[in-house]
């Protein structure tokens, strides 16, 4: 019934009406399905962080991997390859995390605060489009990673093994992870209906291929609008949401779970967005590649884990209250690294063009 551009649409508009279900279920407001969250309450509650406020395994997140793996299984797409630039990745992962955590939201989430009138996220956006700007400036240049190699089977089901035992105890022995008793971390939506939504959008991103990063990134390079109707589908999708529940809040000032703060709202997504397009994907796509079998895409999710850890502990994310100093460093020194990246894997392919030129 539904294919192509209607099947992206729907699967926008789906993920859009779950994350509305799931903030008026429990889940904290402006979050109804934010990767990048739920990856920094996961680390949490295995203990990788001690912010008391932000502790919980989501079951969400193991709901869209089994849901993303279980749908390439039955359209036999699952294709396990690896071996690419994946220590390089990983790094990218771990920067990025932390940009999104500056801004308080991947870029999911920034089209759920969009939708319920957080003129901060509007920044961000802006802050995300030219981060993918400065990607797409260095993929023209040459950047690349390297092709990834076919790999046995097995490698692939690593991934969503670790996270369906992850699953499993969170249903049946959920006393050895940590929970937080107040903050974002103690609002959360039933278990059941948490990992239902979960596997859902999981299957249905895997089927459409959707990103977050990737409608801005093809539209702009290959003018194909494919990807853009995913986006827009959450945005109206919650914006009717928001607006029939009376959460919607036009301004910059009180904001759930946000900050006022233009210019780290800015730089953090910039930051992000430029990693997340470097690497060929938003925390989401990463997340369903890696089901799919991407064991590079995996390391890439361990590194966005790590690097959520790693900002609570240092206190390099930022809060309602404002970005600290040592997250305005950590999102510049972050930036200069990647452009380093950017320009070392870009510049290296530019030069081996120029010697078969002239070796020709």
């Amino acid at each position: 019934m539904f294919k192509g551009k209607g099947l992206i649409a729907l699967t926008g508009l789906t993920v859009g009406a779950l994350a509305i279900i799931l903030m008026a279920t429990g889940n904290p407001p402006n979050m109804g399905m934010c990767i990048a969250c739920f990856l920094r309450d996961i680390a949490g509650g295995l203990g990788l962080h001690s912010a008391a406020k932000l502790q919980y395994v989501r079951p969400e997140i193991p709901g869209i991997i089994l849901g993303a793996f279980i749908a390439a299984l039955a359209t036999k797409s699952y294709r396990s390859v690896g071996g690419s630039s994946t220590l390089t990745r990983f790094v990218l992962g771990f920067i990025g995390m932390i940009g999104l955590l500056v801004f308080l939201g991947c870029p999911l989430r920034m089209l759920l605060r969009m939708s319920a009138g957080d003129l901060n996220a509007w920044v961000g956006l802006v802050g995300l489009v030219v981060g993918i700007l400065i990607g797409i400036w260095f993929i023209n240049r040459g950047f690349t990673l390297g092709r990834v190699n076919r790999q046995n089977s097995a490698h692939g089901y690593v991934f969503p093994l670790i996270f369906l035992v992850l699953l499993i105890f969170l249903l049946f022995n959920s006393t050895i992870f940590l929970y937080s008793s107040e903050g974002p971390g103690a609002m959360r939506a039933p278990l059941l209906i948490s990992l239902g939504a979960g596997l859902v959008v999981g299957a249905l991103a895997q089927r459409t291929r959707m990103c977050l990063i990737g409608p801005v990134r093809d539209l702009i390079m290959f003018r194909d609008p494919y990807l853009m109707f995913g986006m827009v589908g959450v945005f109206v999708a919650a914006l009717v949401g928001n607006l029939a529940l009376g959460n919607f809040t036009l301004g910059f000032e009180n904001q759930p779970i946000a900050h006022t703060d233009g210019l780290w709202n800015f730089l953090g997504m910039a930051l992000g967005g430029l990693c997340f397009t470097l690497i060929a994907g938003c925390p989401l796509r990463q997340m369903i590649s890696a089901s799919e079998g991407n064991t590079d895409s995996a390391v890439t999710l361990f590194g966005i884990l790590l690097g959520a850890a790693t900002a609570h502990n240092f206190g390099l994310a930022a809060s309602p209250a404002g970005v600290s100093v040592n997250g305005q460093v950590a999102v510049m020194a972050g930036l200069a690294v990647v452009l380093v990246i950017g320009f070392a894997l870009s510049g290296a392919r530019v030069l081996q063009q120029g010697r078969v030129t002239e070796s020709a």
